[in-house]
């Protein structure tokens, strides 16, 4: 069965360079899991451009085994946190979920992956129902498998070839060989030792990690330029959340709409970091943004003058700054509208008092006061006083009026 497969992929291979980038013989399933779709990651600083930042393309896949007839595999690619790529099942195709997800490859390059792919789905779990007992792997069971590479300012910084066995890591691809992760024991150790006995297996694991991956990582690089160096802006905003406890309160800082997914988020009092701060997963939003909820726990005495600082590659190095102080700000507020409020009244009086005296034409035999009542108006002691009189209650109502 072995010598089957490695002539079926040496004929795929030879019709191109770019079929080396997947597999080997199916018995080493740890490396055919990983080529099965392809996926990236991307590593930015809080304060620099996506594109300067060191870049992986990883190729992930996760294959669950009920028992010895029924299995089942997932592939996807990521580039950055974006899914790139999904290996569809039903149809046996790549799926290429951009229209820049070929990278630079040819079409005719992309045919050999593809048919090596179908070949590895269809053959996979077979081979790895044949050998768990030999390999002692119980059902029900889980293979994961990590492979890529990373690039950094342009150049190939480095490769990796992960795999672990229900959620722990198993073994490795460094150098030329297979090596059991620390604390996997005679298991992992007895899987390595059969992988190794494959020589040309071992030499197509190389190729791609060494020469395919970097090629195709770069393609990908140059064609999702734009979306790589897609650059959103979080809102930030605090809130209380529930009480961990009598005296004490938990604080809550809220980060969303912001991309690319790498951010900086810390409770601070001045320039100090709060040690006591909690950061929650970083979750996607529908819009292809992420959003992050960081908390602490403090004595509500000592939440006054408590800030939380974010800092992402958006902001240009100006980090957003928000101030719990939540209700002594509200406060201040009250008392500033207060105070508006008392100059605006102290203005309208020192006008009134200034048009009153400018327009205190009545003559010294009037009498006061000086809005006079119903009966004064109507019944005026001669024609000047009654003209004051009235010229006074037009002030008045003007004045009332403003």
């Amino acid at each position: 069965m072995l010598l089957l497969l490695l002539l079926l992929f040496k004929k795929i291979l030879c019709h191109g360079p770019s079929t080396v980038v997947l597999y080997g013989p199916l018995p080493l399933f740890h490396t055919f899991l990983m080529v099965i779709s392809l996926s990236a990651t991307q590593v930015l600083g809080p304060h620099h451009p996506a594109a300067e930042e060191p870049l992986s393309f990883r190729m992930l896949q996760i294959s669950s085994f009920a028992n010895h007839s029924w299995a089942h595999t997932q592939g996807s690619g990521w580039l950055g946190e974006l899914q790139t790529h999904r290996w569809d099942n039903a149809l046996g195709t790549i799926r290429f979920l951009w229209p820049w997800s070929q990278g630079n490859f040819s079409k005719e390059e992309l045919k050999h992956i593809q048919a090596l792919l179908q070949l590895y789905f269809h053959s996979f779990p077979l081979e790895v129902q044949a050998f768990s007992s030999q390999f002692q792997f119980e059902y029900p069971f889980e293979l994961q498998i990590s492979f890529g590479c990373r690039m950094h300012s342009g150049k190939a910084s480095g490769n990796f070839l992960n795999g672990a066995y229900q959620g722990s890591d198993f073994l490795s691809f460094q150098g030329n060989s297979w090596k059991p992760s620390p604390g996997a024991g005679s298991r992992a150790q007895n899987v390595c030792n059969e992988l190794n006995h494959y020589r040309v297996i071992k030499e197509i694991v190389q190729s791609l990690l060494i020469d395919t991956c970097p090629r195709y990582l770069a393609g990908l690089r140059e064609s999702g330029k734009s979306e790589l160096e897609r650059q959103v802006k979080p809102e930030a905003w605090v809130s209380k959340g529930s009480s961990p406890g009598p005296g004490r309160l938990l604080l809550v800082c809220h980060v969303s709409g912001f991309h690319p997914k790498h951010v900086w988020v810390m409770w601070m009092r001045g320039e100090q970091e709060q040690s006591g701060t909690q950061q929650g997963e970083v979750l996607p939003n529908a819009d292809r943004t992420w959003y992050l909820r960081v908390t602490l726990n403090v004595a509500a005495e000592e939440a006054v003058g408590l800030t939380c600082r974010v800092k992402h590659s958006s902001l240009g190095g100006h980090d957003i700054i928000i101030h719990w102080d939540g209700y002594p700000i509200l406060l201040i507020c009250i008392c500033l509208a207060v105070l508006v409020t008392l100059v605006i009244l102290v203005v309208i009086n020192s006008w009134f008092k200034k048009q009153s005296s400018n327009q205190n034409i009545c003559p010294p035999h009037v009498s006061k006061p000086i809005f006079p009542t119903e009966a004064n108006i109507q019944e005026p002691s001669n024609s000047g006083s009654f003209l004051c009189l009235a010229q006074k209650l037009w002030i008045k109502n003007r004045l009332q009026k403003k």
